[in-house]
């Protein structure tokens, strides 16, 4: 490799600044999952990086969620003059060839994220035409909602006591008649 990035090969790496002059290089290590946005180990990588460093990840995935990120990302790097390097996809900015085939990666995984984009929205409107919704089962049926207004119409009966009746939250009640906060509040 000609630098040290790690001591062995087998410890996973998330980030690695490797400064140009020298050949150590400093490592940070991720805690957070990589679908999060706002990681700290990364946002400290990449301030620390200079220009003429190397930014060195084991994988793509460890830099970037989407491929838009992953590009505005390298290309933050480039402008800086910081080079980046995939060990797992043996990628290296720093080279012509390396940003060619960094591209070559980009432009498959966009095409492989609209196809799995395709497929998904193919497949709802499958479960559509079969009379399949998605989304989470209603908490309150009509037949709820009309005891709830019933029950409501009471002012001696609180919202919360409906809605412990009827096995929902205050909040799950107010969501599905929001009309019940003022209709018990008046005497």
């Amino acid at each position: 490799m000609g630098t040290r990035v790690f001591r062995r090969l087998t410890r996973i790496l998330h980030y690695s600044v490797t400064p140009s002059p020298k050949l150590d290089a400093k490592r940070f290590i991720e805690q957070m999952s990589g679908a999060v946005t706002d990681r700290p180990a990364l946002r400290d990588a990449l301030d620390y990086a200079r220009s003429g460093d190397t930014v060195i990840v084991w994988k793509l995935d460890r830099l970037a969620r989407s491929m838009k990120q992953l590009i505005e990302t390298v290309e933050k790097l480039r402008v800086r003059s910081i080079g980046f390097r995939s060990l797992t996809e043996a990628i290296d900015t720093t080279t012509a060839q390396g940003v060619l085939v960094f591209h070559l990666f980009s432009a498959l995984a966009e095409f492989e994220r609209a196809l799995i984009r395709e497929r998904t929205r193919a497949g709802l409107a499958a479960a559509k035409r079969m009379g399949r919704t998605g989304g989470r089962p209603a908490k309150l049926l009509n037949d709820d909602l009309d005891i709830a207004r019933t029950l409501l119409a009471n002012p001696d009966i609180t919202v919360a006591e409906v809605a412990d009746r009827l096995g929902v939250s205050p909040a799950t009640l107010y969501r599905y008649l929001p009309a019940a906060r003022s209709a018990n509040s008046s005497p």
